[in-house]
C-alpha cells in the first residue's frame, strides 16, 4: 500500500476508485520488468500518464522516454521519423538523421495510437520488437537499439486484425501485458479530485481567484457522461473558470455550460427527452402530458364546485400539481383515450400549450430552467415558445403584488 501511494504521488495519477487502484497495481508489477506493455482505453482517459508512470517505475527511469503519436505522423514520413534516414534518401533529406528508436536507446519509447500505423510500417515495428534491429530509410546497414516499447490505442486491435488492418503477429507481440484504463464514467467517484486539481492548477497559473465548486455543481457534473473523459473534464473546468471568473461555480452555471453537449446525440443522463424520438414526436408527448394535467385540474374543480369528495390521487395533485402518476401517462395512438373534449372545451392545442407554459413559469417564479425541466423540454425550446406566444411579460412572480 505504501508503494502504491508513493507511485500515485510520483506519477500524478489521481483516484481512489477500485478500477484506478487496479491500474496502479499493474504499473507497480510491470514497471521494473523489461517487457512490452499495451495500454488500452478511450480517448482522453490518461493513457500517456500511465505510460510515463511505467517508465518512472522502471530501471530506465533516468534514461530518455520518447513519446510518438503515430496518428499524427503522415504515412509518407512515418518510417523516417521512427527509424531515421540517410542523406539523399528522398527530396529534402539533406543530412543523416536519427529516428525515434535510435534516440530512445537504453530508454523507453511510447507509441501512442499504435492502431494508426500503416501495415508496411508494422512489419518493421515487429522486427524492432523481436530483436531490436532496424534500418534507416535509404540505408542498407542494420542498426540495433535497446529500447523498451510501450504502446497505446483507443481502438479495438482485435477487430482491426479481423479486418486485415493490423498485423496479427504484431498484435500478439504487443499485448504481452495489457493495461485497461477505465473511462471517467466508470470511476465517477474520482471526479471531485480531478475538478479540484484542474481548478487549482489553472487558477494559480492564470492569477484567477478560485472560490470553489458548489456541491450541487459537482453533483450535476457527476451525472454527465463525459464522452471525452478526463481531457474533456479538464477543458470544461478551465473554460467555466474563465467564463465565471472569480465566482463560486454553482449548479446553474454548470448546467448552462453543459447545455450544448446535452443537446447532442451522445448518450447523456441529463437529456430531457429520449434521443430516439423525433423532435415532433417528443414535443407531441410533452403537449399530451400537459393536456393530461389540465384535464386533471378541470375534474378537480368540477368536484369541488359540486361538493364531491376528492380521491387520494386528486388530493395529491392539489398538494403537488406537477406530480404525475407514471402509470396513467401511457401515450397511445389514440389520444382520445386519455383526453376528452368535454374536459378541455373549445381551446386549441396552441392555447392549451400556452396555458401550460404560463402555469409552469408562475409555479417556479419565472425560473425558466426549472420550468423547462418540469415541462420536459429543453430551455431553447421553452425560450422559443415564450417568444412565439408573447407571454414573457404576462407572467407575474408569486411574491408580486
Amino acid at each position: 500500500m505504501i508503494e502504491l501511494n508513493r507511485l500515485q504521488k510520483t506519477s500524478g495519477i489521481l483516484g481512489n476508485s477500485e478500477l484506478i487502484q487496479e491500474v496502479l497495481e499493474m504499473i507497480a508489477q510491470v514497471g521494473p520488468v523489461v517487457i512490452t506493455v499495451l495500454i488500452t482505453g478511450e480517448s482522453g482517459t490518461g493513457k500517456e500518464i500511465v505510460a510515463k508512470a511505467i517508465h518512472k517505475s522502471s530501471k530506465r527511469a533516468h534514461e530518455p522516454m520518447i513519446i510518438v503519436n503515430c496518428g499524427a505522423i503522415p504515412e509518407g514520413i512515418i518510417e523516417s521519423e521512427l527509424f531515421g534516414h540517410k542523406k539523399g534518401a528522398f527530396t529534402g533529406a539533406g543530412s543523416d538523421r536519427k529516428g525515434y528508436f535510435e534516440s530512445a536507446d537504453k530508454g523507453t519509447i511510447f507509441l501512442d495510437e499504435i492502431g494508426e500505423t500503416p501495415l508496411e510500417t508494422q512489419v518493421k515495428l515487429l522486427r524492432v520488437l523481436e530483436n531490436g534491429e532496424f534500418i534507416r530509410v535509404g540505408d542498407s546497414n542494420t542498426l540495433h537499439t535497446d529500447v523498451r516499447i510501450i504502446a497505446a490505442t483507443n481502438k479495438n486491435l482485435s477487430e482491426l486484425v479481423n479486418k486485415g488492418e493490423f498485423r496479427q503477429d504484431l498484435y500478439y507481440r504487443l499485448k504481452t501485458v495489457t493495461i485497461q484504463v477505465p473511462p471517467l464514467r466508470n470511476r465517477i467517484e474520482d471526479l471531485s479530485l480531478f475538478v479540484e486539481r484542474f481548478a487549482l492548477e489553472f487558477t494559480r497559473s492564470n492569477d484567477i481567484i478560485y472560490r470553489g465548486f458548489m456541491p450541487e455543481a459537482v453533483r450535476i457534473m457527476k451525472q454527465y457522461n463525459w464522452p471525452g473523459n478526463i481531457r474533456e473534464l479538464k477543458n470544461f473546468v478551465e473554460s467555466i473558470l474563465v467564463l465565471e471568473r472569480g465566482e463560486r461555480i454553482t449548479g446553474e452555471m454548470v448546467e448552462r455550460k453543459l447545455h450544448p453537449s446535452i443537446e447532442s446525440n451522445i448518450y447523456n443522463p441529463l437529456l430531457p427527452v429520449l434521443v430516439g424520438q423525433s423532435t415532433d414526436q417528443a414535443e407531441k408527448d410533452i403537449i399530451l402530458r400537459q393536456l393530461f394535467l389540465l384535464r386533471q385540474d378541470v375534474e378537480i374543480i368540477k368536484k369541488i364546485m359540486s361538493n364531491q369528495v376528492l380521491d387520494h390521487d386528486q388530493m395529491q395533485n392539489i398538494n403537488d400539481p406537477f406530480k404525475i402518476n407514471p402509470d396513467s401517462m401511457e401515450i397511445t395512438q389514440n389520444p382520445g383515450k386519455i383526453i376528452h373534449t368535454s374536459a378541455i372545451g373549445d381551446m386549441t392545442l396552441e392555447q392549451l400549450e400556452k396555458e401550460a407554459i404560463k402555469r409552469t413559469l408562475r409555479h417556479f417564479n419565472n425560473n425558466r430552467r426549472a420550468a423547462a425541466r418540469s415541462l420536459g423540454m429543453s430551455e431553447r425550446t421553452l425560450y422559443r415558445k415564450i417568444n412565439d406566444y408573447g407571454i414573457e411579460r404576462k407572467i407575474k412572480r408569486k411574491n408580486d403584488t
